[in-house]
């Protein structure tokens, strides 16, 4: 069924068709959610052993005791364990609490307000206004830390290497008011893109090119989420740092969210030696530690790179059904027509759909009504405004293979009609 091929007497079959299917789904009184990334319940099984793994041994390797207060930057295991995950020293590690948004939220906090370096440094400072670049499509979580704090967004393009370099470089040049941009470098969400390797050392020059106060925020949220072997690596961007001179000007984000227990897992933030101790400095206002035993259990559970691989590994046999069940039907259903296109990740959360411009939002109010809830249209881009109106993020992971199949044949169906409709008022 290509659109652009048809007649108006066929669209108008195929509309009454596909509108009686629409008709016959929602009686059927579904009730199914592709809406956010959350690992599944069997993923989550997967760390069970966490529980009482230490046996009562709450003493780090230099004989500490964990349970009491202090350790505000994480135990020395913790450390090197989670610089191997993101290609960082161990010494430009310091661990937080169960979320890496919280350390995002902190870190850009801090630069506004107190500053990357000193308080001459803060972003905020005499009012002027705070610009952050936005690869677009992108995570709606990153645009809400900023829009909460003031902070103006403005969208960058990407494309399958990564965002637009030509226009990032561009407009941190033309404006002092840009103090940072958002990456989300290997899988993306929602595209599922790794960065280039030009693309990364590119960014990786950007402190020289955009002076001392702007910053990387590096959110390698699925540096180990692969869903095959032959997945791409993504360039190790501090390397590239060290080469310009640039190490002040990234910080690096992670977790275990997706590794662990999603709601009890272990964050952190690796940079260079100065943005530590900044961080660090205003950090002790607000703790005097964070969980130093879920460190040393998820020390004592994943153990080292290679441990970490095997346990992604059994990740990767639970999701990668729950992504083809998306991808078979996508490929079968649309695969020969003109009404959209997807991305296929080899890794990560999500896989990202851009309908024909101006069908996202009625393709979303179509599947709700039908009972399947996807991401509202518009939130991968700042302020909700997907200027064509067109991507769909999808979130196979939490739902059953079964649940998916039922959730995408109402999904299809309703890209369909809604884009029959609009080839019919335009023909």
């Amino acid at each position: 069924m290509r659109l652009n091929q048809a007649t108006p007497e066929q669209l108008r079959e195929w509309e009454t068709t596909l509108a009686e299917q629409y008709q016959a789904i929602q009686q059927a009184g579904l009730s199914l959610d592709l809406t956010r990334g959350k690992p599944s319940s069997d993923q989550l099984d997967l760390s069970n052993a966490l529980d009482g793994i230490l046996h009562g041994q709450y003493t780090d390797s230099s004989g500490t005791d964990l349970r009491n207060y202090g350790g505000l930057d994480g135990i020395p295991e913790a450390k090197t364990l989670f610089a191997g995950m993101v290609g960082v020293k161990p010494e430009e590690v310091m661990i937080g609490g169960n979320s890496s948004l919280t350390l995002m939220y902190f870190s850009l906090q801090t630069a506004m307000h107190q500053g990357v370096s000193d308080a001459d440094s803060a972003w905020a400072k005499d009012g002027q206004t705070v610009k952050f670049l936005a690869p677009v499509p992108g995570y709606d979580r990153h645009f809400a830390a900023c829009e909460h704090l003031g902070v103006e967004l403005i969208p960058v393009a990407m494309d399958d290497n990564g965002p637009d370099m030509d226009q990032v470089e561009q407009l941190v040049q033309a404006d002092a008011s840009i103090k940072g941009i958002w990456c989300v470098p290997r899988f993306s969400n929602p595209t599922g893109v790794v960065y280039s390797d030009e693309v990364v050392q590119r960014i990786a020059k950007l402190g020289n090119i955009a002076g001392p106060n702007f910053r990387v925020f590096w959110d390698n949220a699925y540096a180990v989420h692969v869903l095959n072997d032959n997945a791409p690596e993504l360039p190790n961007l501090m390397d590239y740092c060290r080469q310009q001179g640039t190490e002040d000007s990234v910080y690096i984000f992670g977790s275990t969210s997706k590794i662990t227990f999603a709601g009890a897992g272990v964050a952190f933030i690796a940079g260079s030696p100065a943005n530590l101790t900044v961080l660090k400095k205003h950090l002790g206002f607000t703790s005097i530690g964070p969980d130093k035993i879920n460190q040393l259990r998820h020390v004592a559970f994943l153990k080292d790179s290679a441990t970490l691989s095997e346990h992604m590994n059994r990740h990767a046999a639970i999701m990668q059904p729950r992504f083809d069940a998306v991808l078979s039907s996508l490929r079968s259903e649309l695969g020969d027509t003109d009404m959209g296109s997807w991305t296929e990740p080899e890794g990560g959360y999500f896989i990202s759909f851009d309908s024909r411009p101006g069908l996202a939002r009625e393709i979303i109010a179509l599947a709700a009504g039908a009972g399947v809830k996807l991401t509202p249209a518009g939130a991968t881009f700042p302020y909700g405004n997907d200027p064509d109106d067109k991507n769909i993020r999808l979130a196979p992971t939490y739902p059953t293979v079964s649940e998916i199949e039922k959730a995408m044949e109402v999904f299809v169906t309703c890209v369909k009609l809604a884009s029959v409709k609009q080839a019919l008022a335009a023909s």
